[in-house]
This record gives C-alpha cells, structure tokens and sequence, in this order.
C-alpha cells in the first residue's frame, strides 16, 4: 500500500510573469472527491495554455487548481467515493483541468485512460491533451473521413505532430505548414505527406498547387489574418476547424467565398468543457486510438524532458519555438 503524504512539491506560481515564476512550493496532498482518482504522477506533459497561464492570459476555469498542467501519467493511489476499486494501483494517463506540475494530482475517472505496457511514463503523459484535442476537433467536428485531405498549421507542433500521427493511422492525407525547412524536413520524416516552410513559401499557394480542388479540412491553431487564406484553401463543402487564436480572436470573413463554396466553420475549446464530455472523448478514444497504443503503433513524439523543478526551463524551450513535439516534465 502506497504511504501517501500529507504534503507534496508543485510548481504553483502567486503571481503572473516569465518562466521564472515557476519555483517548486510545497503544497497539500488534495483528497479526492467523488468519482475522482488521486494520482501519484510519474510525468506531466507541457502545453502551450500553460505558458498562457503562467503569463496570466489563460486562467484556469472555476473549480480548477492554480497548480498549472493539463496531461499526466502516473500510479493511482487513492479513489474518491464511487470510484472503481480495480483502479487502485493502476497507471494511468489524464487529462485534468489543472494540477499536473506536481507530485501528486486529481482526475476525473472518465477522463483517464489506462498506460499500456507500450508506453512510458513519459511518452503517456504526452499524449491526453492532444489525443482529445486533436480527436474531437479533427475526427468529431470536422468529420474526417479516410481518403480525405487536411492542412494543419504548426505541423511540429505537440498538437500538429499528434494530427500528424492520426491523420496516417485513419487513411488522411495531411498538409502542414513549420516555420523552417529543418521543421518541414521532420514534419516528413513523422509522416506528414506535405509540408510548407511557411516563412518562405505562401502555403495558400502551396495548397493549391498540392491539391487544386482544396483540402477538406483545415485545423487552425493561428486564427487572425490567417482564417481568411485558411478558407481560400478549403474546397467545396470544406470544413475550418479553430482550436487555437495565436495572431488574435478577431478575422475578417469573406463570407461571398463561404456561401460559394458552402463551407462550415467551427471551432471549440477543450479545458473548461464539463467531465461528461470529457468523458465522451475518452470512450470513443479507447475504442478507436487505444488499440494502436497497446501495439506500440501510435507513440507521441518526445523533444524533451525536464525535471519537475526546472519547470521553468521547460516553458523557456517551448517558447522558444525551436522544439519538435512533446515537452515533458518528469516528476517521480
């Protein structure tokens, strides 16, 4: 039986600012609630929220800890009241709305998925918040279907190399754009079919020489000036997927070229949705996504790790731009 103590290392900053705001503080151990799980976190992955959080432009929704991280993997170690007994001892990967930079954190039972023997630690706790991410948004609200072709920007990415990887398991043709020709290289080498250096190439004119009828689908983490030459890509009856609004939440829409070509457009966030969709997405994920993990099929792809003490570290080289996938915190 694991000793659980009453007080634990988070990395929890008091106030906004650059990456050195995130210094280890000792924390309380949280209990669990109903249909909660305690988990002993072996790694926590680090997202691009959580650098929005920490600079005070993204806070965390009511009810959610201050304790920044979105993704973790790790043992459970107590259940809160109506959980399953047969978790205990279990490890496993989730998706939490907070209180991942730590040694120990909350999850809602439905929104953790079991680690198989396939996976690490660190390369589960790489995985939940793009898998629901890249799944709810690619596969549930813009319909992807095999055969069909997406552009994604940010193909390098966390999220682009997860569409990446998923759009070759279900039979998709992508397109991304990366900000360099070393990243469009590596974007290829995950499997990418094409990628556009988008600083020296005009990826609308990309996209039209690639695929001159347009792509189907476009997942957009830029927003901005972009959504206008997103939909300039798209062909008919496409669909403009908005996840992310990284040059500003407010576009300019030629709404001549979406009746045209009568396109839909639509777009969600995931952190403050409630656990019974989150839950959703778990179950259609262990259907579909699961399988191809317990085979050693699907794996994230890992730039690199940090102890959980040098979380500050970790933020300054994801902001940097320079990373491949999956920043990961290691914390047991």
């Amino acid at each position: 039986m694991t000793t659980i103590p009453q007080t634990m290392t988070a990395i929890d900053p008091t106030e906004a600012g650059g990456p050195d705001v995130l210094q280890p503080v000792e924390r309380p151990v949280p209990t669990p609630g109903p249909g909660e799980l305690l988990i002993k976190v072996a790694s926590a992955g680090v997202n691009r929220p959580d650098l929005m959080q920490r600079a005070g432009k993204y806070p965390p929704p009511p009810g959610a800890p201050s304790i920044p991280g979105l993704e973790i993997a790790g043992e459970v170690v107590a259940l809160g009241e109506g959980s399953d007994a047969r978790l205990l001892g279990r490890p496993v990967m989730a998706l939490v709305a907070g209180g991942g930079y730590a040694e120990y954190a909350l999850a809602p039972a439905g929104q953790c998925i079991a680690v198989p023997p396939a996976l690490s630690m660190v390369e589960a706790a790489a995985l939940p918040e793009t898998l629901f991410t890249v799944w709810s948004n690619l596969f549930e609200r813009g319909h992807a279907a095999p055969g069909e072709m997406v552009l994604v920007h940010g193909g390098t990415s966390g999220i682009g190399t997860m569409a990446i990887l998923l759009a070759k398991a279900f039979g998709l043709s992508i397109i991304v754009t990366a900000g360099s020709p070393e990243k469009c290289r590596r974007a290829l080498e995950i499997g990418a079919d094409h990628a556009i250096d988008y600083k020296n190439q005009d990826f609308v004119a990309e996209v039209k020489r690639i695929a001159p009828d347009g792509v189907h689908i476009v997942l957009d983490m830029v927003g901005g000036d972009y959504l206008p030459r997103n939909l300039a890509c798209l062909a008919e009856e496409g669909r403009h997927v908005s996840i992310a609004t990284q040059r500003g939440a407010t576009v300019e829409l030629p709404l001549g070229l979406v009746m045209r070509k009568r396109l839909t457009l639509t777009g969600s966030m995931l952190r403050a949705r409630d656990i019974a969709f989150k839950t959703a997405i778990r179950d259609a994920l262990v259907r579909t996504v699961w399988p191809l993990l317990a085979q050693g099929k699907l794996k994230p792809i890992i730039d690199a790790t940090f102890p959980l003490r040098d979380a500050a570290q970790a933020h300054a080289h994801l902001e940097n731009g320079d990373h491949v996938g999956k920043v990961v915190l290691t914390v047991a």
